[in-house]
């Protein structure tokens, strides 16, 4: 239901006015372009405001209130719930808490807590009509429908003008059965709003339900013109023009949302359907391996491309598919009737045999349990190589516009720490940057000959690096383990690896007169260790994966999908290198998030998770290393504690963890 959040936050408009902060000035600045950013959609740098506030008063409710706003549109729910949480409990009596947080919990399908949170709201401003609005979509998506519509009621007695009022009342209606009334409220939105395509599409779906082809394809050809990106009417006129047999109207349908979300598996697999009842196998077969590729769970995905199979007569390929298929839905009918008549063709009777009475008596225990739901795949008068709609289980998180732009994120872990040369000496004595603070390391970066610093994002320039080499190789100065290690770093900006390296085995092995340089000596390790992990990293992004092409008996050549091949390379001489820079200077958290690296890279998840941890033990601040822990624990099915860790990341400062939260983090939506 996502049509439902697209209006819910709506309201954060209105409670972006009136708000004063009594503070001193600088907690004003910092609230105007904490709110502005919020109000602008630049939420990121809404949150980084808002965490300066956060530092600075730790009791000012508001400050969570709208940083919380701030993530959940992020889709960090999780990150959001829990400022909401500080909010209400800074201020019991806080409306706004209380409704936001309800927000959150529907998102979360808890709307038991979500109502119970409404009441409270509603208790301390009953003329708030923003909260019956809310109540009202929380009371549909618990399917209390007739409640829903007590409260749209009460909303539009109050707000009659606002179009995604009379939208969510016309589906609480659609669900009590009233086509009549739903149609009402559709064409109030429209009159109301005739600009805006959620209406058409709506009604076009509506008008689909009754038959009304020709309604409905006016209806969406409306919704289009007034939106030609919406991916969500063109799926719909598809299925519409399929109804009216307009299969080549479909099909570009089809293709236009595939443009724009070319992983979009439900279309896939409807366009895969069209392509075979026009007799176009191979590409029928090209898109539904594709759908099993992203969904490798579905069962009518199976049952289909075998029926492709069967068709093309290939039946080993057919036979494959519905062993999956059934090994997938054990009670499923009619794939052991198609399956009996494959092996039959086969010449394997006596299995052909077993699986006709297997698909009798499934069939017979169907019809006892008169068609129940659950007895739905024994029904053998039901086609299911019918087309899809938006409502099927198939589709449960397709089209949610939250999504789109994160579907297929490139995840990658954030990079390694090292030591690198810098244009400028580091300042250590800014206020508010919780900058991580050791005395070994900030004297090192202080005295060093040339400008250094630590970090993982490369920003050196090429145009100080002769300069600094050639303060670093005077005539008569002494190659001292300090000098060789920062002729180190301007071979690795000159992309000199190999030289580089020889000069850090130098900087190791050298002798050093004083304890300071005996310490550092897990700098120049770190550095080392770092460098050949990046020196395997670039040897293998040469290796290109190519797609394994497989010849049946039938000389056919098809694409198969196959389990992925990974190859495992040897990581074991940068971790020795990280270690003893640990085992020297076990208090610097950037040598642990190395390891967690290095570990993950070796397939060692549980060290890594173990580095991690140590590494934002000595240095809470190290987003990079709760972003990189929260992968690894989403990777281990532990999704609740990575979406945690993630959900830090993201409010330290990582970007990229709320790509990641809106694709792995939000729960399943399927009402």
């Amino acid at each position: 239901m996502e049509f439902f959040r697209k209006y819910v936050l709506l309201f954060v408009l209105i409670l972006l006015t009136g708000v004063s902060a009594s503070a001193q000035y600088d907690k004003d600045v910092f609230f105007f372009r904490g709110r502005q950013a919020l109000a602008d959609g630049r939420y990121a740098q809404s949150i980084d405001q808002f965490n300066i506030l956060a530092q600075l008063d730790t009791t000012d409710y508001w400050t969570f209130f709208y940083r919380g706003i701030a993530k959940y549109n992020l889709g960090d729910l999780r990150g959001a719930q829990t400022d909401f949480n500080t909010s209400v409990r800074l201020n019991p009596v806080f409306t706004n808490g209380y409704h936001y947080r309800a927000i959150t919990e529907n998102r979360f399908g808890d709307y038991d807590k979500a109502l119970e949170d409404l009441e409270t709201a509603i208790s301390l401003r009953p003329g708030y009509e923003g909260l019956y609005f809310t109540r009202g979509v929380t009371f549909f998506l618990a399917q209390q429908f007739e409640k829903a519509v007590e409260d749209f009621n009460r909303y539009i007695r109050k707000q009659p003008k606002d179009p995604s009022a009379y939208l969510n009342r016309g589906a609480s209606y659609l669900f009590l059965a009233d086509t009549t009334m739903a149609l009402a409220d559709y064409n109030k939105a429209i009159s109301i709003d005739r600009f805006e395509p959620e209406g058409y599409i709506r009604r076009g779906r509506l008008y689909a339900s009754m038959e009304e082809y020709e309604h409905a394809i006016v209806d969406m050809n409306h919704a289009i013109r007034l939106d030609s990106t919406s991916t969500y009417a063109y799926f719909n006129r598809a299925l519409m023009y399929y109804e009216t047999k307009d299969y080549n109207s479909a099909m570009a349908d089809l293709n236009r949302v595939l443009r724009d979300e070319p992983g979009n598996a439900l279309t896939l697999y409807n366009r895969s359907l069209i392509s075979a009842q026009v007799g176009n196998f191979e590409d029928a077969l090209n898109d539904m391996d594709r759908v099993i590729n992203i969904n490798p769970g579905n069962v009518l995905a199976y049952y289909n491309r075998a029926s492709f199979f069967v068709q093309m007569e290939r039946w080993r390929d057919a036979l494959e598919d519905y062993d999956k298929a059934i090994e997938l839905y054990p009670d499923f009918a009619k794939a052991y009737m198609n399956r009996s008549y494959v092996e039959n063709m086969l010449g394997q009777t006596r299995a052909s045999r077993r699986d006709y009475e297997i698909a009798q008596q499934k069939v017979r225990e169907y019809r006892e349990a008169n068609a129940s739901s659950e007895g739905s795949f024994a029904d053998t008068t039901k086609k299911y190589s019918s087309l899809l709609a938006l409502d099927a289980e198939f589709a449960k998180k397709d089209f949610d516009d939250e999504l789109l732009q994160h579907r297929d994120i490139d995840i990658r872990l954030k990079p390694l720490y090292k030591f690198m040369l810098s244009g400028e000496r580091t300042n250590v004595n800014y206020a508010l940057s919780n900058r991580f603070e050791n005395s070994l390391l900030d004297r090192y970066l202080s005295t060093s000959e040339v400008p250094v610093r630590i970090g993982n994002t490369d920003s050196t320039s090429v145009s100080y690096i002769g300069e600094y080499r050639l303060l670093l190789s005077r005539p008569g100065q002494s190659p001292s383990p300090q000098n060789e290690f920062l002729l180190g770093l301007a071979d690795v900006a000159d992309r000199q690896f190999n030289l580089a390296l020889s000069h850090y085995d130098n900087a190791i092995d050298g002798e050093e007169s004083d304890r300071y340089g005996q310490m550092y000596k897990a700098f120049y390790l770190m550095n080392r260790g770092v460098l050949r992990a990046e020196m395997i990293d670039f040897i293998s992004s040469m290796e290109t994966n190519v797609q394994t092409l497989t010849m049946d008996d039938q000389g056919t050549t098809r694409a198969r999908v196959k389990d992925q091949v990974s190859r495992t390379y040897d990581y074991s001489e940068a971790i020795a290198d990280m270690r003893s820079a640990a085992s020297i200077m076990p208090d610097i958290p950037y040598i642990h998030f190395n390891l967690g690296n290095l570990y993950c890279l070796s397939s060692q998840l549980v060290e890594a998770m173990d580095s991690y941890t140590k590494a934002v033990e000595l240095y809470p601040y190290l987003a990079d290393a709760y972003y990189n822990r929260g992968l690894v624990l989403i990777y281990l099915k532990d999704k609740e504690k990575g979406c945690i860790d993630l959900s830090h990341a993201g409010e330290l400062g990582v970007r990229d963890a709320y790509g990641v939260i809106s694709k792995y983090c939000e729960e399943d939506q399927n009402q």
